[in-house]
């Protein structure tokens, strides 16, 4: 592996490290040849997500990434360490192109200030901008069973839904509001006004509540899939969804304010709940979790399944020798293009 590969996928993995410290825990007990993959994944969500919140982004990032996403696909990265990386994992694992280009869609909607007036309306953006990362995570896990990426659209959108009753305050700040304002009507308040003026109430603690006990129900859902997923991925997937949902329990903690303050799982607790995630694998389905199973998904996430009878279940290499073979031959042709 030359020094600009291994430095491609250091980059990522520093990005995820210091970007995203719940999911790098819960990724240190995945298999390498799995959590290399995801954490290329995640280090673009978290440059795209980045790009947005940036001052003055707006459509210019969003048609920048495009642009990103459509050079990856065509296997001609731009000369972003987390564009390449990210161009093998969808090529090796099959990656529907409809899956990021959610994630795209999603954060276009808060560059252009969109209104979520209902629960059902928030679900369609947090199954954009967070369902589609767990059903990417469960293609490179090699598991194509549509049940499992429906309960991995669950646990995305519940951790969108968390992070949203996380951060009600912090949004604000920016002119954004995620809770449904069909909920401030219901309350008498004016969502507008009260945007220009964020201030915790009793409304506004209830409804952050009302939000976690959604994303509880999700969370619950998700349980059912992780059985599905290959042995040695289950205890990651379990970190990660555990560490995730003690989020809401620290919000719950604190009373539910979070318009000034911002609640934090601390490192020796995550580390325990890592720790609890490796002694409760679950090994088979329970009765319980065979019936949720059966569960449609969610209106909100169902396109998102359309594509995924065309991806293959059977792996086609070692993901760590494709990768370290496809950038070899591109470095190969490259070099013969320019000699010629």
């Amino acid at each position: 592996m030359t020094s600009d590969k291994k430095s491609d996928l250091a980059a990522c993995r520093s990005l995820i490290k210091h970007g995203s410290h719940s999911f790098f825990m819960a990724s240190l007990v995945l298999p390498k040849n799995i959590a290399i993959p995801s954490r290329a994944l995640y280090a673009f969500c978290r440059i795209a997500d980045d790009l947005i919140d940036a001052d003055n982004a707006g459509e210019a990032a969003v048609n920048e990434l495009s642009a990103r996403l459509d050079a990856i696909y065509a296997g001609k990265p731009k000369d972003h360490p987390e564009d390449r990386a990210l161009t093998e994992v969808v090529h090796e694992f099959s990656i529907p192109r409809a899956m990021p280009d959610a994630l795209i869609e999603g954060l276009a909607w808060d560059t252009s200030g969109r209104h979520y007036d209902t629960l059902s309306e928030l679900y369609d953006y947090a199954a954009r901008v967070a369902g589609c990362v767990g059903a990417m995570m469960t293609l490179i896990m090699r598991t194509t069973d549509q049940r499992a990426v429906a309960r991995a659209l669950d646990m995305g959108v519940a951790m969108q839904l968390t992070n949203i009753a996380r951060d009600i305050g912090e949004d604000a700040t920016m002119g954004r509001l995620y809770l449904p304002r069909r909920w401030f009507l219901q309350a008498g308040i004016d969502a507008e006004q009260w945007l220009a003026n964020p201030v915790q109430n009793e409304h506004i603690t209830a409804m952050c509540k009302r939000l976690l006990s959604y994303a509880d129900v999700l969370y619950k859902r998700s349980d059912a899939g992780v059985p599905l997923l290959p042995l040695n991925c289950r205890a990651g997937i379990r970190a990660a969804r555990v560490i995730y949902s003690d989020i809401g329990r620290q919000i719950a903690s604190q009373g539910y304010e979070t318009v000034n303050q911002r609640a934090i799982v601390s490192r020796p607790r995550k580390c325990l709940l890592l720790g609890k995630s490796l002694v409760t694998i679950p090994l088979s389905r329970s009765e319980k979790r065979t019936d949720a199973l059966e569960w449609p998904p969610l209106i909100e996430t169902q396109y998102l399944l359309e594509d995924i009878d065309s991806v293959p279940s059977i792996p086609r290499a070692e993901w760590l020798v494709s990768l370290f073979h496809t950038l070899d031959e591109r470095d190969k042709t490259a070099a013969r293009e320019n000699e010629a």
